[in-house]
């Protein structure tokens, strides 16, 4: 639990292996206590691709090294707040492609990137790609961020009347991407640069789109039976009802939960199981080094990510 002002933010994250044989999701969220400011950074390496965690990872640790950098000026920060998402995307995808030049192997890699970003209890975001950020709200799940697949537009058409309902639900190219962070250009980004102010009672939720086994309505149903619970609870919930649709197909989940709490709430956080195992992604040439610690307990995957960062040349 953390203070921000005079709101609470009981922070979880997540992840789970689904059906995949590895996990190529990456998530951090730096709340600390008694901070004016906190952030997540979620990214979904492109599955079936080349190095696709690699890239989850170098997109992960880029926004959280330039947000951990700004968040020690936090008025400052939230003056140029739109600027510096910007910039911090525009770096991370530099990181892919530079990554992608000396590694010939990993060419076709790529991720996508949903960032919330809190200065006490005003919201900014950014994102790439398709993972969503939601707002529950009085019993209420609302999308935030662009959705940038082809399904979104898929959607449109059908409530057009241009492609009935079956053709638009089983389209071959609902899960492609229209922009993605993959060296290149990025065709679209969802920058959030005006303040959305967030109430006591609201969850926020961003997620890779593994959570899309649940249909919005299932999320919701999920977030109002746990509204009470803490945000480790209710990330828990979350994953037990992906898991429950016994997907034979279920994608790579990644999820973070921050629920907004009245000041004199519970202040107990649940403690992260114990290290049980390590991956390190490589130490990039722009001077990142990321160790990603992941803790399996009953088929759930948690994240701690410790950076050291030097300085760029």
């Amino acid at each position: 639990m953390t203070a921000l002002g005079e709101f609470c933010f009981d922070v979880a994250t997540g992840l789970s292996l689904g059906a995949r044989e590895r996990q190529e999701d990456a998530v951090v969220a730096d709340f600390p206590r008694g901070a004016p400011m906190g952030f997540a950074v979620l990214s979904d390496g492109m599955g079936g691709h080349a190095s696709g965690d690699v890239a989850s990872g170098i997109v992960a640790t880029e926004l959280f090294s330039e947000l951990k950098l700004l968040s020690s000026a936090p008025a400052q920060m939230e003056q140029v707040i739109g600027a510096a998402l910007q910039e911090a995307v525009t770096e991370a995808n530099r990181c892919i492609a530079l990554y992608e030049g000396q590694h010939p192997s990993a060419q076709g890699m790529g991720a996508t990137l949903v960032a919330p970003v809190l200065f006490e209890n005003r919201l900014y975001w950014v994102s790439v790609g398709d993972s969503p950020l939601y707002l529950f709200r009085q019993g209420k799940l609302f999308r935030l961020n662009e959705d940038h697949s082809y399904a979104a537009q898929i959607d449109r058409l059908h409530a057009q009347g241009i492609i009935p309902l079956e053709e638009a639900r089983n389209h071959p190219d609902r899960s492609a991407l229209v922009s993605v962070l993959a060296g290149g250009e990025i065709a679209k980004i969802d920058c959030r640069a005006e303040a959305m102010s967030l109430r006591h009672g609201d969850i926020v939720l961003a997620a890779s789109d593994g959570l899309h086994s649940l249909s919005d309505d299932a999320v919701a149903e999920v977030l109002q039976g746990q509204q009470q619970n803490s945000g480790g609870q209710i990330c828990d919930a979350l994953l037990q009802a992906v898991a429950a649709q016994k997907c034979p197909e279920q994608d790579n989940l990644s999820l973070c939960v921050i629920k907004v709490d009245p000041m004199g709430a519970d202040q107990n956080a649940s403690k992260p199981a114990p290290v049980v195992s390590k991956t390190d992604t490589p130490v990039l040439e722009t001077g990142q080094v990321v160790h990603i610690d992941r803790n399996s307990h009953q088929g759930v995957v948690r994240t701690v990510v410790s950076l050291t960062r030097k300085a760029r040349k």
